[in-house]
Formats: structure tokens, sequence, C-alpha cells
């Protein structure tokens, strides 16, 4: 890291690479990588917005769906864990597949990091805002498309500045957050099980069976995708903690470990309260049942007023789970700035994006035009569909997935060809290198296809359909999700035409501390 970052006004040198884009070296331990990967996916309002949805698409099976949604994550936390080793690039996706398939490729994993986050910072913001309101009791606000949209815009601008003025500020923001909303899930989830077994549930209420945990038991295919893919979405962010490499500690080891750690923690974490709110609650569509459609938006706010009651300590801990719901959108929404500052950071480092997004603050060492940029560009996204329909605002989010699967899927496939050569060196090797981010890698890809040509195509799904030449009416899903990866083709190419120079590479220059295995 060079003794004197360049002030904010001052041009970037071209092919830098990893360690030497002026970012705060050495200000994360694995701690701090760990509170970040976690925060990034939200536990709390993952599960009050996705759990709903994935009972309504498996019923009682939707523990072991969760349990298996963890496996393609896990395995392509690896392919993170091994490519961050030999190149601790903040940019990730994007200059791990552009070294290893080349300048375009790599554009387009940049691409699906960039599109992903921007969306997703969309709703979260609406998500802040709602419960923002409904904390306070204005619930007349909270229903409001206006006033929940001003309150999202600030929430952004807020989540902006804070990543702004310095990655450690963010970091200790984030454990505390984190450390309170992890303990009050683990509260609800022992008191929850506590009533059950003591015969105090709510109608509905039952004991664990093993039946829950058997994914023959689910009706049909579709119905089991559909689940995976919604449970899917809950784990994406861990690779935040990856994005922050340059400025970690042990640049080459701490990240890995931390998206590793981050993933089995979210299985834990996800595994034990999606079975104790099912025991707790059923899956009844009426009532306090999960699969009540008028919950599946929101569940924990009406399974916290159920568990731990209404009034005195219980009414505290209902109210606090709200809050928890309403930080942890609002956290997230901090954390997902991070990874996209950092990739197009990269990206224009490397000339793939203007030079003016590689600037670094003088003194908060932070990209300044890249954060402030991520920023502007989910206020405008979020502002546009919200005049345009909440509903395609609703489908958008489901669109995501696609977006992830894609970008996932690429880096381990990155993985798997940039050590091709030392495959064999070792049953390790062969393992963590090779076999398992590879079949991450299919699962996901599998899984894009499925679900952006079978499921999120069909007319029915999601809240709208696109008439499209040729093809007819399309689900919007599915025209979001690929809609916004062709998006990408259009820019890289319209970019690539004004300044070709990254684009005409032959080589991307790699770590010097760590040479390319391949080479």
């Amino acid at each position: 890291m060079p003794s004197t970052p360049p002030p904010p006004a001052q041009p970037v040198a071209a092919d830098f690479q990893a360690g030497e884009k002026g970012l705060r070296g050495s200000s994360l331990g694995l701690v701090s990588s760990v509170a970040i990967g976690l925060a990034s996916t939200a536990p709390a309002y993952s599960l009050a917005a996705t759990l709903g949805i994935v009972i309504a698409g498996v019923g009682l099976q939707s523990p072991i769906v969760m349990i298996l949604a963890f496996i393609p994550m896990l395995l392509i936390a690896y392919g993170y864990k091994e490519l961050n080793e030999a190149d601790p690039d903040c940019g990730t996706t994007f200059t791990w597949a552009a070294r290893t398939f080349g300048p375009r490729t790599g554009w387009m994993g940049g691409w699906g990091i960039i599109v992903a986050d921007v969306i997703v910072l969309a709703n979260l913001a609406q998500i802040a805002g709602q419960y923002g309101f409904t904390l306070i009791g204005a619930d007349s606000l909270a229903a409001s498309t206006t006033w929940t949209t001003v309150a999202g815009v600030v929430w952004i601008v807020l989540m902006t500045w804070l990543c702004y003025i310095g990655i450690e500020i963010s970091a200790t923001l984030q454990k505390i957050l984190l450390s309170v909303e992890v303990v009050l899930l683990a509260i609800l989830s022992v008191t929850a099980l506590v009533k059950v077994y003591s015969g105090h549930g709510v109608a509905g209420s039952t004991h664990i069976s093993l039946s829950w945990f058997n994914p023959l038991a689910i009706d049909s295919p579709s119905a089991f995708t559909k689940g995976i893919l919604a449970a899917i979405f809950i784990y994406w962010g861990w690779d935040t903690a990856v994005s922050v490499n340059e400025e970690t500690k042990d640049a080459t080891r701490t990240p890995g470990r931390a998206a590793v750690i981050s993933t089995v923690l979210l299985l834990l974490i996800y595994a034990v309260v999606s079975t104790s709110a099912q025991a707790f609650a059923g899956v009844g569509a009426t009532g306090s049942g999960l699969g009540n459609p008028a919950n599946s938006g929101d569940v924990l706010s009406g399974l916290g007023g159920e568990v731990f009651g209404s009034s005195g300590i219980g009414w505290f801990m209902a109210k606090l789970l709200i809050f928890m719901v309403l930080t942890s959108s609002a956290a997230s929404t901090q954390t997902s700035i991070l990874p996209t500052a950092r990739t197009t950071l990269s990206m224009a480092a490397h000339k793939a994006l203007p030079d003016r997004f590689a600037r670094i603050h003088s003194r908060y060492l932070t990209p300044t035009w890249s954060t402030v940029g991520m920023g502007v560009a989910s206020i405008a996204f979020y502002i546009v569909l919200t005049v345009v329909s909440s509903n395609v605002l609703t489908d958008s989010i489901g669109s995501i997935g696609l977006a992830i699967a894609f970008y996932y899927g690429l880096t381990g496939l990155a993985c798997v060809w940039y050590y091709r050569k030392v495959l064999t060196r070792s049953a390790r090797d062969l393992w963590f290198k090779g076999i398992l981010p590879g079949l991450g890698a299919l699962i996901l890809f599998g899984l894009f296809v499925y679900a952006a040509f079978f499921v999120y195509a069909d007319p029915a799904y999601g809240t709208g359909s696109v008439t499209l030449p040729l093809l007819g009416k399309v689900g919007r899903v599915s025209v979001i999700g690929i809609g916004s990866l062709v998006v990408g083709v259009v820019v890289m190419f319209g970019y690539a035409a004004v300044r070709p120079a990254f684009f005409r590479k032959e080589v991307i220059p790699t770590s010097a501390a760590l040479p390319a295995p391949a080479e």
C-alpha cells in the first residue's frame, strides 16, 4: 500500500495489482470480516421476508430446504477462499474471471455483482422505510408509498455515508448490530420451543418431526426448485467478507476463512429459527400459521408477538424483534454498498470503467466515486421502480437469484480453470480447488437455467408478465433477471468501443506475491 494515499482528484495509474489501490490495509480481523459477511445476508430481514415464501412452496419440509440451499453456497465459498489465497484483489469475481477466461467474461462477472446489489438495495430500502414507521406506530405512513420511499432514500444516503467515511466504522457498527440480532433470534427460537413442548403454544403448534427433514416428501420437483431458489437468496452476501480483502489483516487467508465460517453460521441460524418457528406456528394458511399469505411478506413481526406476548417484557421483546429486522435491512444496505464499490474500484483500476471510479479518499482511504455512485444508482433504481409500480419492485427481488447464480457460478468455474494444472498435485487440491467449487458452479448454473426459462418465465409466476416479440407473455421476474444481464452486455460493448484498452488485453496482471499456478 502506498505510504501517501493519492488525493481524490488525482487520476489513478494503470494496471493496479492486488493491494495497490490505496485502500486502508490491515483494518479488519477475522471477527470483523465474519461480521461483515453475516451482516450482508441480513439474517433477520431474510428470514422475515423469505421463510413464508419457502413454506408456501414446500410446506413442512422448509427446514431441509434451508439446509440443502446451504450446500452450493459452501461449495462456492471454498472457490472464493482458494482464489483469494492466490490473488486477494477486491474485484473478486471480476478480476478472477478476467484473469482466467478473459476481459469480457470478467467484466460480465463484475456486472453481475453490480446488478444484484443495486436491485437488493432498492428492496432493502423499502423494508427499512416500512419497518421504521411500524416501529414507532405510524402505520399510516408505513402504508404510504411516498413516505416509505422517502424514508428508504434517507436510509441509502445514511448507509452510503457510513461506507464513505471508513471501513473500520462500518465493521464496528456491523459487529454491534449483528450480535444483538443473533442473540434475539436465539431467544426467539428457544422461547418458541419451550412454549411448544410445555403445552403453551398456539393453534397449529406441533413437535419437531424427522419427516420435516425428508426432501423426498416435497410434492414436486417444481415446488422443490422454487423453495431452493428462495432459500438460496437468504444465504447470499457472505462474499462481502472477501470483497474487503485488501483492507483485511492477512489478506490471503482471513477473507476466505471468513467466507466459509459465515456460511456455516448462517446454516445454524436459519436451520434453528425455521425449525422452531414452524414448530410454534405451524404451516397453516390461516391465523398465525407461517403459510398464511397475509404473513408471507413478514413472518417475524407477527411471530414475535405470539411468542413473546403483548404486555410487559414480552411487548418489549416483540418491539425489539421488529427493530432488529429494521437494523438488519439497514446493515445489509450498508454491506451491499461495500462489495459493489470495491468491484467498480477494481474495474476502474484495470481500465474496465472510467478512471474516476478508482479514486480513493485521501483521509478515509475508501472509494469515493465508486461508493457515492453505488448509492446514487440504487436511489435512482428504487425511485424509478416505485414510480412505475410496486409490483415491478417486488418482482425485481425475485430476479436477483439469477444474477447471484450467474456470478457465483462463474467464480466456481474460474477456480477450477485457474487451478487446472495443479489439481492432481494432492487430494486437497483436487477437492477444494476443483471438485467442490466445480460442483457448486454446476448446481448454480443448473438452477439459473431452470429458473430463468421454466420457473420465472411462467406468466403466472410473480405479480405480472411482459409480452415479448416472438415469445409472447413471459414472467416479469425472468424478464428483469435476464434483461439486466443483457443490458450489461450492451454496456460492455459500448464501453469497449469507446475505451478498448482493457478488452484488448490478453493477460490481466495478477498479484506479484502469488503467481497464477496455471502458468
